[in-house]
């Protein structure tokens, strides 16, 4: 089956964190959100959007935001009910519900899509389509290469993970028993396990869950 090979970035990481997957043509961008779960070690707790800006593409679950685009593209906006033009700026961005689209579209075209994991925290990844397989054997996603854990969720995005680094490295620092607390109640792993990482996703994103 013909597969893609993509490089995933958390931005402004540092050390940088990544991976680098091969996943399966004909799947979702829902499916491609769990992929990037698994793979990255985030918890899907969180709502996330895929931006494709030359396709003029918001790829997402919000669906509050899909209604919103659908209510506002049906008016005639005036400068009375859009004055300045938010409205209209808006609408510039179509989006999508990411269990409708599926990926092999637009990995054809565009090489890179950022990927925004959790609203509030914004974690940004930069997807690269680095190469077209055409005879991938596997009939699930496998991660082939990467670096770096995760963050824990919730931290406060890149500047609140930079402060977490900082505490927990350091036993004498006042914060570093509750947050050492906060961080092992929630599983956290400080490294990147490849085997575990592909056993999930072999178990858990099977063929028929990927195509549907």
């Amino acid at each position: 089956m013909k597969a893609y090979k993509i490089k995933i970035t958390l931005e402004d990481s540092e050390p940088v964190i990544w991976r680098r997957i091969i996943v399966p043509e004909e799947i979702t961008f829902k499916k491609l959100h769990e992929i990037i779960q698994i793979s990255m070690g985030w918890k899907d707790q969180h709502m996330y959007d895929f931006e494709l800006k030359e396709e003029k593409l918001r790829i997402t679950c919000d669906d509050e935001a899909i209604a919103e685009y659908e209510f506002y593209s049906r008016r005639k906006l005036t400068e009375k009910n859009d004055p300045h033009g938010f409205i209209a700026d808006m609408l510039k961005i179509e989006p999508k519900f990411s269990h409708k689209v599926k990926i092999d579209k637009y990995f054809a075209k565009e090489r890179n899509i950022r990927y925004i994991y959790d609203f509030g925290d914004y974690w940004k990844h930069n997807i690269l389509v680095e190469e077209i397989l055409e005879n991938y054997e596997n009939s699930h996603p496998l991660c082939i290469e990467g670096e770096g854990a995760c963050p824990p969720e919730d931290v406060g995005g890149i500047v609140g993970y930079i402060e977490f680094q900082e505490i927990i490295k350091d036993k004498n620092h006042p914060q570093y028993s509750d947050l050492k607390e906060w961080v092992d109640k929630q599983g956290y792993n400080n490294t990147f396990n490849i085997d575990a990482t592909n056993k999930l996703l072999a178990k858990i994103i099977t063929l028929k869950k990927i195509i549907e």
